[in-house]
């Protein structure tokens, strides 16, 4: 069965970092991806603004690199290239002057009635000057919209203030805050396992969950961000955004609609609901780590000091958090997190644990009995596995068997998996924001991950070494299994 591509209106998709890292690597192939599959109307533009000076023609050869090196062979197809680089153009701009503005307008209002989306793939610092002159320079019209990267703030306060900023220029509704976890297929599919099927919801609550577990694992370093992750450090960069919305997409309650004020506000509830980490527990509820010298797939790997030349730092590259929600349906169900860089294998899932059986009518040599577990991989090999107790088969008498009934996306769909980028990019054309972050949302979290920095720093918490190619510290080891639990095999 083929899904059916829907067409969007015709629009203007403004990059500013047009020529940068984010838009090589993802935009300008996501952008491309539609094409092929039909959904770009005539006569969409992209747009790419940055301070280099470049021709039309040169940032065209620009996409065609990024298209070659960032989409796979099989899916370049050379008619639907060259449809799509006509669609680009090439503005020199300087952000934080009037420099290249004028050129901008006078671009954009040849095509004036369409949408407007201002993709800000640059640095959290420029998004005020950006917004700032887009106003004074009479760009935005009802239709605008302005994309956001991540980082949304280093904390509560920088969070506000750069909600505020942008909310001075833009409206609310018209302010689309991205994460791209939210866009990834399986991440949905959550919300389907649990809202479109009777099996699952009756159970999903203390009564019948004994705990969870999301993981987002990476085997890479620094690639080449130490100036930015050294300020930032995994709870920054992973937890406060990814995690804590894969978090309220677990634990929120069902929402009235799709409608996205609907499914926000249930997340913020489950973000308002998370028992606070303060200086006095935060040794007993996290633990940060930092990769040394070990090895990887591709063989021997540096310590993240060293990729830092030497500099010394206790940025944390690993952190494990047992985190509690304090309502009806999660009091008692712990959810353990963690994530870092240079771990064992790339993997992202969750993890829901139901309790064991009541009481045992097998004996001791039909085997351990263990836990249903309903596990949700997000990347790599997207799919759905639930855990279950089964007769091996054969003659012999009773013999159990843990095994899964294993959905996967590559093989029971037989067709191109959409990147994420691709399917929240649509979404901001049609104005959908279910799959982006309210302002609340952002806010809430950073309510949450502000007191466990300050524990940290008022603690003088270390960061605990763990070797590159392992799945982290010992104290992680040592956060889930005080409980009586152990860290799902993820390989």
């Amino acid at each position: 069965m083929t899904s059916q591509i829907i067409p969007v209106a015709p629009f203007d998709c403004i990059v500013f970092g047009g020529t940068g890292d984010l838009a090589e690597r993802k935009l300008i192939p996501a952008l491309y991806q539609r094409q092929r599959a039909g959904q770009l109307s005539e006569p969409t533009r992209i747009i790419g603004v940055s301070r280099s000076s470049m021709s039309d023609e040169e940032y065209r050869a620009f996409a065609r690199a990024a298209i070659q090196e960032h989409v796979k062979p099989e899916e370049i197809d050379d008619k639907e290239v060259e449809t799509f680089l006509a669609r680009l153009f090439y503005v020199p701009v300087d952000v934080k002057t009037d420099n290249g503005w004028d050129a901008l307008k006078t671009l954009i209002e040849k095509k004036p009635a369409r949408i407007r989306a201002f993709y800000l793939a640059v640095s959290p610092a420029l998004f005020g000057d950006i917004a700032s002159h887009l106003k004074t320079h009479g760009l935005i019209t009802p239709d605008s919209r302005i994309i956001v990267e991540k980082p949304i703030g280093r904390d509560l306060k920088s969070a506000m203030d750069l909600n505020d900023t942008i909310g001075k220029v833009f409206r609310e509704d018209q302010i689309f805050r991205i994460d791209h976890y939210l866009g990834k297929e399986t991440v949905q599919n959550l919300m389907a396992l649990r809202f479109a099927n009777v099996l699952y919801e009756p159970l999903w609550n203390s009564a019948h969950i004994d705990h969870v577990q999301i993981t987002v694992a990476e085997t890479v370093g620094l690639e080449g961000r130490a100036d930015y992750y050294d300020k930032a450090g995994a709870l920054r960069d992973m937890v406060q955004n990814h995690i804590l919305q894969l978090v309220c997409l677990v634990a929120m309650e069902p929402p009235s609609s799709l409608e996205a004020n609907a499914v926000h506000d249930e997340k913020v509830k489950v973000l308002r609901s998370l028992q606070p980490i303060t200086p006095a527990n935060v040794e007993e509820y996290t633990v940060r780590g930092q990769y040394r010298a070990g090895a990887s797939s591709g063989g021997p790997v540096k310590g993240y000091l060293d990729e830092l030349e030497g500099h010394t730092s206790n940025t944390e590259t690993f952190v494990a958090i047992k985190a509690e929600i304090e309502n009806w349906r999660w009091a008692g169900v712990p959810f353990y997190l963690r994530t870092g860089k240079r771990l064992a294998a790339r993997v992202s899932e969750i993890v829901v644990t139901f309790k064991p059986i009541p009481h045992s009518i097998f004996d001791q040599g039909a085997g351990r009995i263990l836990p249903n577990q309903l596990v949700i991989r997000l990347q790599p090999d997207e799919g759905v596995k639930q855990w279950l107790m089964i007769k091996d088969p054969g003659p012999g008498g009773m013999r159990l068997r843990h095994v899964p009934l294993d959905m996967s996306f590559a093989e029971s769909f037989h067709e191109r998996n959409p990147d994420a980028y691709e399917r929240l990019i649509m979404d901001v054309v049609r104005g959908n924001q279910t799959l982006f972050m309210r302002r609340d949302e952002v806010e809430a979290a950073w309510r949450w991950i502000d007191p466990i920095l300050e524990g940290w720093e008022d603690n003088s918490q270390p960061t605990q070494g763990y070797t590159a190619g392992t799945w982290g510290p010992s104290g992680a080891i040592a956060l889930i299994e005080r409980d009586g639990r152990t860290w799902h095999d993820s390989l």
